[in-house]
């Protein structure tokens, strides 16, 4: 392994691989490195002198391969490709942990940049920043249109009894991080088993859909910005001569097939989480442009033909799953098992993010 190879990646067994099992497609050295973003796999952007691909593969030191399922990863979005839903091209997966010491796919480069935070979306303007949340929308109803059996996603998961078990699994994964007293969170969790809506029929779910999860195109042309100037200080206004269009859709870590209002609440979950101002977890919707809570659920209501009438239930259960992630964040920091500035001020978050989830909850 190089000096330069990043951690988890040699570069030269990776070239070996690929000239053995895809000729032709590597045409020079490669060189890598580590590409931020996604829920806990490693992502890498692979470049020889003409070319660019992304790998993936499990963080290092993992010992539960089914926690890291490169395989269904590669699955799912292999079988998107043919649809309406931008995903990568996929390329190779290996299986063998022998080669980079885990399992791993090889996948196209997709152009496009993963909006953070409300800074980069004010620099685009608020016409433009309208139209991306509204692709966000419009793609997410794409995802949840797709019939599972006609991409070969049939058995994909369990759909019956899917919020029974979610909601089970968060609680377990509670009780497992608590180290202090959470005002709020028992009632929470009582009143979300108390009212378990019933789902409809099961779409693919992506598990954590948000801005930061895709990749976007959002060019204007040389006289964009005095467009912008002129035409989008009124709320709603059409961005003049850009293009803004969802690349791709990453981090099918938690994909499976389930109720699709689950994705749509955690992707409401997520701008309301932004009254919560820790200065830690990153903010969009308070952009200029981006549209509101209401806004969003009417768009995706009319544009997929839905009924989102108990999402109240699903926002409710999406602040609980927030919560204890965020508490499980904070338990792992108090134990010294992770280092870095403000996670003090994530921990103090979590009951907060409670209380909105209650609140929430009074709306059903």
């Amino acid at each position: 392994m190089s000096s330069a190879d990043p951690p988890g990646l040699d570069t030269a067994r990776l070239r070996a691989y690929l000239d053995e099992h895809v000729p032709g497609l590597v045409a020079g050295p490669l060189a890598a490195e580590v590409v931020a973003g996604g829920r806990s796999n490693l992502t890498y952007l692979v470049r020889d002198p003409h070319s660019r691909w992304v790998v993936r593969r499990p963080p290092l030191g993992h010992v539960l391969p089914t926690a890291h399922d490169m395989a269904r990863e590669y699955r799912v979005i292999s079988a998107l490709g043919p649809t309406a839903v931008p995903v990568p091209k996929t390329i190779l997966l290996c299986q063998d942990p022998d080669v980079l010491g885990g399992p791993f796919y090889v996948m196209e480069h997709v152009p496009g940049t993963p909006y953070r935070s409300e800074t980069e979306l004010a620099e685009l303007g608020p016409a433009r920043t309208r139209a991306i949340a509204e692709a966000l929308v419009d793609t997410l109803v794409e995802l949840h249109a797709v019939d599972p059996g006609s991409v070969g996603l049939a058995d994909f998961g369990r759909p019956q009894g899917f919020l029974e078990r979610q909601l089970r699994r968060w609680k377990k994964q509670l009780d497992a991080s608590r180290s202090r007293d959470l005002p709020g969170i028992e009632r929470l969790h009582e009143r979300l088993a108390a009212a378990l809506p019933v789902s409809a029929e099961a779409t693919i779910v992506h598990g954590d859909y948000r801005l930061d999860n895709v990749l976007v195109q959002a060019a204007a042309s040389p006289d964009q910005a005095a467009a912008d100037g002129a035409t989008t200080e009124r709320a709603g206004a059409k961005p003049a001569k850009s293009e803004v269009e969802i690349m791709a859709v990453l981090d099918w870590e938690m994909s499976t097939l389930g109720d699709p209002l689950t994705d749509l609440a955690l992707l409401i979950a997520y701008a309301e989480r932004e009254r919560i101002d820790t200065g830690v977890l990153p903010k969009v919707s308070s952009a200029p442009g981006y549209p509101g809570t209401d806004e969003v659920i009417d768009r995706y209501a009319r544009v997929s033909g839905r009924d989102v009438s108990a999402l109240a239930w699903y926002v409710g259960f999406a602040f609980f799953k927030m919560a204890v992630i965020l508490e499980g964040i904070y338990y792992r920091f108090s134990q010294g098992q992770t280092v870095g500035a403000g996670f003090e001020r994530i921990g103090a978050a979590v009951v907060p993010i409670v209380r909105l989830g209650n609140q929430t909850l009074n709306n059903l």
